[in-house]
């Protein structure tokens, strides 16, 4: 059964998003919430947010790595909306006061250039109707106290999204693979992480695929422009006022934010 008073829940995560003050995790008074209970509450909070005046331009793709599946319980990925409002682009400064405990990940970002509609879309068909892809840097952020989250709770946050940076660059897929992708992150200069495209949920084609046949079954489809933000190459990395990241991808090239205050 869906959990009762999904729009409750989902009025205290949007109440966090807008004053920065995180939330005791909806799991810890209701534990038996679970991935349905909390798509629940996500629709209801994207509703709050659209009706601010807010659009959808995309969606991510989360917990695509081995590592993260674990930590969390689940051996699929979730997913969530991508926001007019957290786009950023190549050099822009973040200013640390839009999130609560935001940290960073670079991963692969594609932009559809044909509709994908599932069920029954295959890694073929998704990299076909892929125009391209693009440098990314995503910010997560949870509005949940010190990323205690379960399941449920990351889910019904949007997929602990918080804002995305991307290039300016399209690349399209022609004669390259997406897996092979390597990048390189660095905080200050100073190297802090690489990782690969294969780390994606082993293809971060196979993510894209994967979201039109989730969303397929609810009668939603990914629409030409749309970013479809593929996951995580590295573990996540804390944010601080004055860092400057940069992730530098094979085929993509590089990608920078500045944090401010």
């Amino acid at each position: 059964m869906p959990v009762t008073d999904a729009a409750g829940k989902a009025r205290a995560l949007y109440d966090a998003r807008r004053t920065r003050t995180p939330i005791p995790p909806l799991t810890d008074a209701h534990p038996s919430l679970g991935m349905a209970d909390g798509y629940a509450v996500q629709q209801e909070l994207v509703k709050l947010i659209l009706a601010d005046g807010d659009t959808v331009v995309g969606h991510k793709v989360g917990a695509t790595s081995a590592a993260m599946q674990r930590l969390i319980g689940i051996d699929s990925p979730d997913h969530g909306p991508v926001l007019t409002s957290t786009i950023y682009r190549d050099g822009d400064t973040v200013g640390l006061q839009r999130f609560i405990q935001p940290k960073v990940e670079a991963e692969i970002v594609f932009v559809l250039g044909e509709r994908l509609a599932g069920p029954g879309v295959t890694v073929l068909a998704a990299r076909t109707a892929i125009a391209g892809a693009v440098a990314g840097m995503e910010i997560v952020d949870s509005r949940i106290t010190d990323w205690r989250i379960r399941l449920a709770d990351t889910v019904a946050d949007l997929a602990s999204n918080g804002a995305v940076a991307t290039s300016s660059q399209l690349t399209p897929l022609n004669g390259w693979d997406p897996r092979l992708v390597g990048m390189t992150l660095t905080r200050n200069g100073e190297l802090i992480d690489t990782g690969a495209g294969a780390a994606a949920l082993g293809d971060p084609v196979a993510a894209v695929a994967w979201l039109a046949n989730t969303l397929g079954e609810s009668g939603v489809a990914l629409e030409p422009g749309h970013l479809i933000m593929t996951g995580a190459l590295h573990a996540a990395v804390p944010m601080s006022q004055g860092d400057v990241f940069r992730a530098e991808f094979d085929r993509l090239g590089p990608v920078t934010i500045r944090v401010g205050a």
